[in-house]
């Protein structure tokens, strides 16, 4: 893989797909699956370093977590940005790029809306890369796949391609 598809930019199609990705179920081993294969797009995709975290919503339990080409300039700082878009999915129930594209990347507003003063705003980032796990049957957020350290567009587009692909879509 060297390139992925731009995702959407209208709320309406990221919500849409966000409905189209629930899972039948999820367990510690659909987690092993989602990340090592985008482990293996991202090596595919960038010479440059990449986390992905998967962790569940309830208690924040890793259940997988990986960084690719760690002499290619991961540090520290990702997995800042990580806590910040998984509690952004937490909070909103979307992805980080819906998040991004309902505020048209302007984080003034988005702080201003959500009432985030004092510098809650670093809490939480509207950059995509951060996407919700849904199970069918299941109401909420069961999960939050993380993926930080490309361009925000490739976070999250590479997250949607390995989804629709471990669901045969």
């Amino acid at each position: 893989m060297t390139a992925l598809p731009d995702p959407p930019q209208d709320l309406a199609s990221i919500e849409n797909t966000e409905a189209a990705l629930t899972l039948p179920s999820f367990t510690a081993d659909t987690a092993w699956e989602l990340g090592t294969t985008l482990r293996t797009r991202l090596l595919a995709l960038s010479p440059n370093a990449a986390i992905v975290n998967i962790a569940l919503a309830n208690n924040s339990q890793v259940l997988f977590h990986c960084v690719t080409r760690a002499n290619a300039g991961a540090a520290p700082d990702n997995d800042v940005w990580v806590a910040r878009k998984r509690a952004a999915v937490l909070r909103w129930g979307h992805s980080t790029w819906w998040l991004r594209r309902k505020f048209d990347g302007d984080e003034a507003a988005f702080a201003a809306r959500m009432s985030l003063s004092g510098g809650r705003a670093g809490e939480y980032a509207m950059h995509g890369g951060g996407f919700p796990v849904r199970v069918r049957g299941v109401e909420g957020v069961v999960g939050v796949v993380v993926v930080s350290g490309l361009k925000q567009e490739q976070d999250h587009q590479v997250i949607v391609e390995v989804l629709k692909e471990y669901l045969g879509q």
